[in-house]
C-alpha cells in the first residue's frame, strides 16, 4: 500500500487550519498543522519527508512569501500552494514566478484544492521539468539562447498549475505554439484546446463564438449553438489577440472570469464553466488601459502569470540554430540532401534585424533553399530586401568575385521558373512579388518561361 502523502498547513486562523485538516484527511492524506511560520519552519525542521505545503499569505510576523523564501534555501523542491485573499492575489503570482507551485483564493473551493494537489503529487512522481530543453517541442523553435532557457523553465513550470497566462511579444515569435506547449504539458491535455482569433473576428460574432447562441436569438440564428468558452469546458481556452476586443467583450469576459459561468445570447440560464484561460497579444496592454481602451480589471484577470517571448533580434545566437534547423526540414521534406548555408549567408542573417521574427527567418530559408544552387544557400537566395537593395554582392567562396545584381535577379527568376514549372504566377508567389511585376522581370531578361514546363 502506497504510504500517505504529507501535507503541512499553516495559517494564523484556526478555523481554516481545521477545515484544511479535515478535508484533506478526509482525501488520506496525513496533515501537519502550523499557525504561523516559525511553527512551520520547525515542523519542516522535525519531520522528513513533507510532500508539500500549503501556507496562507498574510499572517503575523513572517509572511507566507517570506516562508516560502526560506524553505527554498534547505528544501528547493518542495511544492508550495498558496492561500490567498482577493487583495493579495499579486504576490502569490509574484511567488510563483519564484518557483511557487500554485495559489488558491479564499473563501476556496476543497475540491478545488484538492484537485491541485492531486496534480502537484502526480507531477512530483513523474520528475516532470528536469528535462534539457529541446531546439524544438511542440510546434515551437525554442533555440538555444540563455532567455529561451528561462522561458522554458517558467512554461514547463506553469503549464503544471491551473493559473490563467497571458503571452507576450510582437508578432511571429510563436505565441500560439507557446499557449499550445502549456496544454500540451498540463493536466488538461487530453481535455479540449479551443482557439479563438479574436484579432479577425468581428465584434458582433465575436460573442456568439465565445458563448453561444439559441436558436432565434437573433438573425440568421436558426439553430443552437455551444460557443468555444462551454466547448473548451475542462480544457483550454486560448484567446489570440485579445488587445483587440470591444469594451462590451471585455465586460462579459470579465463577468466568465470571475464567476466560471456563461450565458448564452437569448438564453435565461447560465453554465458552469470549468476552463483555463490562456491569452496572448502583440499590442501594449498597460498603454491601452492607460488609454481607456482596455479595462484594468480584465487586464489581471488575464494575467495570473505574464510570459513575455523576446524578439528574434534580441537573441541573435538562436539565428544560425534555428536557420539549420528550417534547412534541413525543408530537405527532408522535399527528398533533397543535406542544404548548406554558406558563411556570407550566415553573416546576412544576423545582420537582418528579423521585424517577422521566427517566422520570417522560417519563410525566408525556405526560399532560399528553393532558389539555392548546389545545395548551398547564398545571401542572393534569401530574398531579404536589403540584399536586393544592393548594387553588388560578394561572396567569399567565389573569390571575392563582384556579382551586378541585375544577372543576380535574372538567375533567381530563372530558378524560380524551373521550380514552378514554368507557372510564372507560382515564380511570383515563391520569390514574393506580384503576378505584374513578374511579367515585367520575364520581358525584361527576355526569359521564356515556356522552357522551364
Amino acid at each position: 500500500m502506497t504510504a500517505a502523502h504529507k501535507i503541512l498547513i499553516v495559517d494564523d486562523d484556526p478555523s481554516i487550519l481545521e477545515v484544511l485538516d479535515a478535508r484533506l484527511s478526509a482525501s488520506n492524506f496525513k496533515v501537519l498543522k502550523a499557525k504561523d511560520a516559525a511553527g512551520a519552519e520547525q515542523i519542516l525542521r522535525d519531520q522528513k519527508g513533507v510532500d508539500l505545503l500549503v501556507s496562507d499569505i498574510k499572517m503575523p510576523g513572517k509572511s507566507g512569501t517570506e516562508l516560502f523564501t526560506d524553505v527554498r534555501k534547505s528544501l528547493p523542491d518542495l511544492p508550495v500552494i498558496f492561500l490567498t485573499a482577493y487583495g493579495t492575489i499579486p504576490d502569490a503570482v509574484d511567488a510563483i514566478k519564484l518557483g511557487a507551485a500554485d495559489y488558491i483564493s479564499k473563501p476556496f473551493d476543497g475540491l478545488e484544492l484538492i484537485k491541485k494537489i492531486n496534480a502537484m503529487m502526480a507531477l512530483r512522481g513523474s520528475g516532470a521539468g528536469t528535462e534539457p530543453m529541446p531546439l524544438v517541442e511542440s510546434g515551437f523553435y525554442w533555440g538555444k539562447s540563455a532567455a529561451m532557457k528561462h522561458l522554458y523553465t517558467m512554461v514547463k513550470k506553469v503549464a503544471a498549475t491551473q493559473v490563467n497566462v497571458l503571452i507576450l511579444g510582437e508578432s511571429g515569435v510563436g505565441k500560439e505554439c507557446i499557449a499550445g506547449c502549456i496544454h500540451k504539458n498540463s493536466l488538461r491535455e487530453k481535455q479540449p484546446y479551443m482557439v479563438v482569433d479574436c484579432g479577425s473576428t468581428p465584434a458582433g460574432i465575436l460573442e456568439s463564438e465565445l458563448f453561444g447562441h439559441l436558436r432565434g436569438a437573433f438573425t440568421h440564428a436558426v439553430k443552437d449553438k455551444i460557443g468555444l468558452i462551454e466547448a473548451a469546458d475542462l480544457g483550454t481556452l486560448f484567446l489570440d489577440e485579445i488587445g483587440n476586443i470591444s469594451h462590451d467583450m471585455q465586460c462579459r469576459l470579465l463577468r466568465f472570469l470571475e464567476d466560471k459561468k456563461i450565458r448564452q445570447v437569448g438564453a435565461v440560464k447560465e453554465t458552469l464553466v470549468d476552463c483555463r484561460v490562456i491569452s496572448a497579444t502583440n499590442a501594449d496592454l498597460a498603454q491601452a488601459i492607460e488609454e481607456g481602451s482596455f479595462r484594468q480589471d480584465l487586464y489581471y484577470r488575464l494575467k495570473g502569470i505574464t510570459l513575455t517571448i523576446p524578439p528574434l533580434r534580441d537573441r541573435k545566437e538562436d539565428i544560425f540554430p534555428l536557420a539549420e534547423l528550417f534547412a534541413d526540414n525543408y530537405g527532408k521534406a522535399h527528398g533533397i540532401d543535406r542544404l548548406r548555408i554558406s558563411d556570407a549567408a550566415v553573416k546576412v542573417l544576423h545582420e537582418h534585424p528579423w521585424p517577422g521574427n521566427v517566422r520570417e527567418l522560417k519563410n525566408t530559408i525556405e526560399a532560399g533553399a528553393v532558389l539555392c544552387q548546389n545545395q548551398v544557400i547564398e545571401p542572393w537566395d534569401l530574398q531579404i530586401e536589403s540584399i536586393r537593395e544592393n548594387a553588388v554582392l560578394t561572396s567569399d567562396l567565389h573569390d571575392t568575385q563582384a556579382f551586378s545584381i541585375k544577372q543576380s535577379e535574372k538567375d533567381t527568376i530563372i530558378r524560380a521558373l524551373k521550380e514552378s514549372r514554368g507557372v510564372q504566377k507560382d515564380a511570383a508567389d515563391l520569390l514574393g512579388i506580384s503576378k505584374r511585376a513578374m511579367h515585367y522581370k520575364v520581358k525584361k531578361y527576355d526569359i521564356d518561361p515556356t522552357v522551364y514546363k
